[in-house]
């Protein structure tokens, strides 16, 4: 069994060439020996090919997959699962699986069953923007962000090592964490986040109907708060629903501190609500205090 040793050697298959997956493109092309992008429909090739992200298109993932060095899953959660068992028994023994879902307990579950020399190492790039599709791709994308890898038991350290190598050539910064121990983070920083934001506007949109003019005055502050809220819905719901119990551990403890400020504020307790927010405003910009300087010291 051989595993690439540089990732200038290495012919990489990525599978899904929307925003995630053209975005690494425009960063590995022309630094691997090829990068062939894997699309759905027929009339993609073309586009694909002519976006300057791949050396080449094909329709045929099962044909690409047989040849990678690396094959990359740049598709929704449950397509991801899919693709695990269709693609992962055609690689070659030696050959990296790598994927970039959002969730990583049942993808990693998955991979720990496919055959003895493909190579798995979970994967989570936390960056993206509201916007889908190969239009909304760009150079660049992974730059300064965290991007989870998620080895497993049998994941050989050189299969790591060419993973944590690509991290860094897109300028990424590789963290390594357990799949469980990932899908509890990003349930309280990403997922919540989302049903948080949706639930705002879900809230908005009540209010309008007895007064659209909120539409009119909302500003930054809504514009920020509900920003996510406009992210691709298939993309989340596959998300939270393979994520689900740690999504609802996450809003149980949410509702649990948005009522008791309900509280606070209704017995009008200024000095208790003063402390709180204060404390909340104190972490928020030590958080960004802290992305600031890790950004720096890179």
């Amino acid at each position: 069994m051989t595993i690439i040793q540089e990732l200038k050697d290495a012919h990489v298959v990525i599978v899904g060439m929307g925003l995630m997956g053209a975005s690494l493109g425009y960063d590995l092309r022309g630094h691997c020996r090829r990068v062939t992008g894997v699309v759905r429909r027929p009339e993609a090739v073309a586009e694909t090919e002519a976006s300057g992200c791949v050396d080449d298109a094909t329709l045929d993932a099962a044909a690409a997959a047989a040849m990678a060095d690396i094959v990359v899953l740049a598709t929704p959660v449950r397509t991801i699962l899919r693709q695990i068992a269709e693609l992962g028994p055609l690689m070659k023994p030696g050959a990296v699986l790598l994927d970039m879902g959002s969730t990583k307990t049942e993808i990693c579950q998955a991979m720990a069953v496919l055959p003895a020399g493909v190579q798995p190492v979970g994967g989570h790039p936390m960056c993206g923007k509201e916007v889908a599709g190969l239009r909304a791709a760009e150079p660049g994308l992974y730059r300064d962000c965290i991007f989870v890898l998620c080895p497993l038991q049998r994941t050989s350290p050189a299969a790591l090592a060419l993973a944590r190598q690509m991290v860094d050539f897109i300028h990424a910064r590789a963290l390594q964490l357990e799949p469980a121990r990932h899908d509890r983070l990003v349930a309280a920083i990403s997922h919540l986040p989302y049903l948080n934001a949706a639930a705002l506007v879900w809230h908005v949109m009540a209010v309008a109907e007895n007064d659209p003019v909120v539409w009119d005055v909302a500003a930054s502050g809504f514009r920020d708060s509900s920003r996510v809220a406009a992210s691709d819905v298939r993309m989340l719901l596959d998300i939270l629903l393979t994520n689900r119990e740690a999504v609802l551990d996450a809003v149980d403890d949410f509702l649990g501190r948005l009522t008791e400020l309900r509280d606070i504020l209704a017995r009008e307790d200024e000095e208790d609500l003063s402390e709180r927010l204060l404390s909340v405003a104190q972490a928020r910009r030590d958080w960004g205090k802290r992305r600031r300087r890790s950004i720096n010291l890179d």
